[in-house]
């Protein structure tokens, strides 16, 4: 079971330099992302007189999501294993393949690095408000659902493609199929809770707009569909006693 493997780690991590840029990976990583994601939004929005929600808007934030969270992944997986969620994070946790307090490292940065990304946007667009998160047509406990369904599917495909210690060459494509189910699920929830599946992307906004509406949904459920997913594929697809890989060598 995936929980007997959970540990707190130790507090030389807290500063330990392997740690710190591990932690300035996911940083950067979560900048790089919301920055397209969000700026793709507030572009549309500007070119479009509003219509965020439209087909076309959707599909213009599913491409842009998919490529930047493609990109992300990339550049800090040799680093961090470019988790660029807390979910992911969360979820790696639940699994026993990092440590709490590496965890709470990772968990700052990518916060950090959506807020960034904000303001860098607020300022770059001379004053255009970020887009946030909210519900449309749906209640507080259909989108918890949804949120939960769409970052179990993510972080699903995170363990088969990323984490799972038989995944061989599967390995190389994880960034693109990550990439790809972000988008996909863009183009479903994006009409109802606006498809965050990720606490930071959804922090970040709320923070600078000040606007804190269903905030606890985007929390709740990506944590709650992540840990779904690392203990299904983990008891389920990865055997008791596999030969864990041990962690990047800082």
């Amino acid at each position: 079971m995936p929980i007997s493997r959970i540990a707190i780690g130790s507090y030389d991590e807290a500063y330990h330099p392997g740690a710190l840029k591990a932690a300035l990976a996911e940083f950067i990583s979560t900048l790089i992302f919301v920055f397209a994601g969000q700026g793709s939004g507030m572009a549309f929005s500007k070119l479009t007189g509003g219509g965020a929600t439209t087909p076309a808007g959707l599909i213009a934030a599913a491409i842009a999501h998919g490529f930047g969270l493609f990109v992300a992944v990339s550049v800090g997986a040799n680093i961090s294993g470019g988790h660029v969620n807390p979910a992911v994070t969360f979820g790696a946790f639940v699994g026993g393949n990092i440590t709490l307090l590496r965890g709470v490292l990772y968990w700052i940065a990518q916060l950090l690095g959506s807020t960034v990304a904000c303001l860098l946007l607020r300022f770059s667009t001379g004053g255009l408000a970020t887009g946030t998160f909210g519900l449309s047509g749906v209640g507080a406990g259909e989108a918890l659902v949804m949120e939960i369904v769409m970052t179990f599917g993510l972080v699903y495909t995170v363990y088969a493609t990323a984490i799972d210690p038989k995944r061989g060459s599967l390995g190389t494509i994880a960034p693109i199929a990550i990439g790809f189910i972000v988008g996909a699920n863009i183009l479903l929830g994006g009409a109802f809770t606006g498809a965050s599946m990720n606490p930071a992307v959804s922090f970040g906004p709320a923070l600078v707009s000040w606007s804190w509406a269903y905030q606890w949904v985007y929390w709740v459920g990506p944590l709650i569909g992540g840990a779904i997913a690392a203990i299904v594929y983990d008891v389920f697809f990865i055997t008791p006693n596999y030969e864990q890989i041990p962690p990047p060598d800082y």
